[in-house]
């Protein structure tokens, strides 16, 4: 986060605790992240966390300094009542969309404004969803409920639907885990998913999805081995998953980061990991737990210069949270409530509580 007119340093950073301490800001400013990513731990209470996020910005000299956060709601949720409402895994708008599609989507669409427009009070400016994984059965539970469906056609409408909820919202939506988690059978915070279903029915399924969602501004890698396109290199390591199947056959061209590179579904010390995510053309290296130790090592891999895409990319996402609504109408959030409520309280009854 310095205070200096360079690039900002093609990484994200999470922290320890609700504040930041002296040593984490100052070595902030000398690296420089591009982002700021929170987590449960750094959230204390809604006032509490705007007032981080706008500590945040004012360190960098960056009123719109992107800040992340993991809400996806029901598991994958970092802000939880009664700090907010509860907001359903995406697997409970799937299993509406079994019987009311319309009235699904209708529904994903006002989840997704209600959800971001929490965001956007703690001046929360991009979340980490759409989860776009394929829901399959067998799996791993890593991904489970936190699909929007197990077949290309729910999963597009739905999750285009929340996407479209976030946007109004003023919160920038991700796409993960780009190219598909769908098929992992052990979770890859633990270890590393071995996926051998053919590069063929994977070009069907699982990338058709990511393929539709290629317009969003900001994608995900998963760490995955998809055996049938490169069994030597894990997806976020591999250039051909990378630059062949992602930004080619997927058409991804949005800002690519990776997954947590402190996940133990990598190997190698933290700076070989950094170094790896950008020699197979990752934009950006993602690191969540905020131990120093480790950030260091990763920012030991960091470029001089970011590549001249990165940095457009970089711009082009910075120039769409500049232009985000400040202000939120209150008339049109508590009649997305109501209505939500109503969509959804059958199956979801929390959608009719207040806060």
């Amino acid at each position: 986060m310095s205070k200096n007119n360079r690039n900002p340093s093609p990484v994200i950073f999470g922290f320890q605790s609700h504040d930041i301490t002296t040593e984490e800001l100052a070595w902030f400013e000398d690296v420089r992240p591009w982002g700021v990513i929170l987590f449960a731990r750094n959230i204390d209470s809604m006032e509490q966390v705007r007032a981080l996020t706008d500590k945040l910005r004012a360190a960098s000299c960056n009123p719109h300094l992107p800040i992340l956060i993991d809400q996806e709601g029901g598991r994958v949720a970092r802000l939880r009542p009664p700090l907010v409402r509860a907001y359903p895994a995406a697997g409970v708008y799937r299993q509406l969309y079994e019987t009311a599609p319309e009235k699904a989507c209708r529904a994903a669409f006002l989840g997704g404004y209600l959800l971001a427009a929490d965001l956007h009070d703690a001046g929360i400016t991009i979340n980490c969803a759409p989860c776009l994984d394929l829901g399959l059965p067998n799996m791993s539970e890593i991904i489970a409920d936190r699909a929007f469906g197990a077949d290309v056609e729910s999963i597009n409408a739905l999750a285009r639907a929340f996407v479209d909820g976030q946007q109004k919202a003023g919160v920038l939506s991700l796409a993960k885990h780009l190219p598909g988690h769908g098929r992992a059978t052990v979770d890859s915070h633990v270890e590393l998913p071995v996926v051998d279903t053919s590069a063929d029915v994977l070009q069907a399924t699982d990338f058709v999805v990511f393929k539709a969602f290629n317009d969003l501004p900001l994608g995900m890698t998963g760490h995955l081995l998809f055996t049938d396109i490169d069994a030597d290199n894990v997806s976020t390591f591999s250039p051909v998953v990378i630059q062949r199947i992602i930004r080619q056959e997927i058409g991804f061209s949005g800002l690519l980061m990776s997954d947590d590179v402190s996940m133990h579904a990598l190997d190698g010390d933290f700076t070989t990991r950094a170094s790896q995510c950008f020699e197979a053309g990752c934009d950006l290296v993602l690191h969540c737990n905020g131990d120093m130790t480790e950030m260091q090592a990763v920012a030991e891999a960091l470029p001089d210069s970011p590549s001249a895409e990165t940095v457009q990319r970089m711009a082009h996402v910075d120039a769409l949270l500049a232009t985000q609504p400040t202000v939120l109408s209150a008339v049109e959030r508590a009649e997305a409530k109501q209505d939500w409520g109503e969509l959804i309280g059958d199956i979801f009854p929390d959608a009719r509580n207040a806060v």
